[in-house]
């Protein structure tokens, strides 16, 4: 696997080098680059005695990931909640500005739940986490990012500036919110479901189109 990253990096630093002059600077993606992505790249994260095909699917170009609220954790013995999460990997960061972007669908219902997050911080797990309350799309419990997200594809950009300490996050290309970061020395992307609080008894989240950009230096 570790004889990958540098002909991955390698391909990032031809791609910036050819830059992005055609995209429109409204575009959060504007002077990013995509990494190339595979399977290989997502791992998905279930409870530890299902199959993978219990909590996740792959059809037609969307991942559809489900989780209940009395599921087991990712790993016997752990005291994490359930989840059915894409782990991101091959593109850990500690430097520079990362960017994920993703098509995201929660349907009606699913609640208390977090569909996306930067993992890696100094004092908690997570540098950033975008969770559902309600219908709502918020930035961990608050404030609310988008008040009512059920029933239908919205764009997501979350961009991590690790040198400004700075999380990005945006809707259909709309910037929302910027925070301060949580420090720590490695962080990934990760999307699905991840009970958190005052959980439904089922929750869902589907994704299309999952890219990882890094801003050209």
């Amino acid at each position: 696997m570790s004889s990958i990253f540098p002909l991955a990096f390698a391909a990032i630093s031809l791609l910036c080098i050819h830059g992005a002059l055609g995209w429109a600077s409204s575009d959060p993606t504007y002077g990013f680059v995509s990494v190339p992505l595979n399977s290989s790249n997502f791992h998905i994260q279930k409870p530890y005695d299902l199959q993978i095909s219990d909590r996740y699917s792959f059809i037609d170009g969307v991942h559809k990931l489900w989780v209940y609220s009395t599921d087991k954790p990712l790993s016997r013995g752990s005291n994490t909640n359930p989840r059915s999460e894409i782990l991101i990997r091959g593109y850990s960061y500690s430097s520079g500005v990362w960017q994920f972007e993703g098509y995201g669908f929660v349907p009606n219902g699913t609640t208390g739940v977090c569909i996306m997050q930067v993992f890696g911080a100094s004092t908690r797990n997570t540098t950033a986490m975008m969770r559902v309350y309600n219908g709502s799309l918020t930035y961990y419990r608050t404030p609310i990012i988008v008040p009512y997200i059920y029933d239908r594809w919205f764009r997501l950009n979350v961009i991590h500036d690790v040198g400004a300490k700075k999380v990005s996050i945006f809707i259909d290309g709309v910037l929302k919110l910027t925070v301060d970061d949580h420090g720590g020395a490695s962080h990934y992307f990760k999307c699905g479901v991840y009970e958190q609080n005052d959980p439904s008894y089922y929750m869902e989240s589907r994704w299309k189109d999952i890219k990882v950009l890094k801003k050209c230096d």
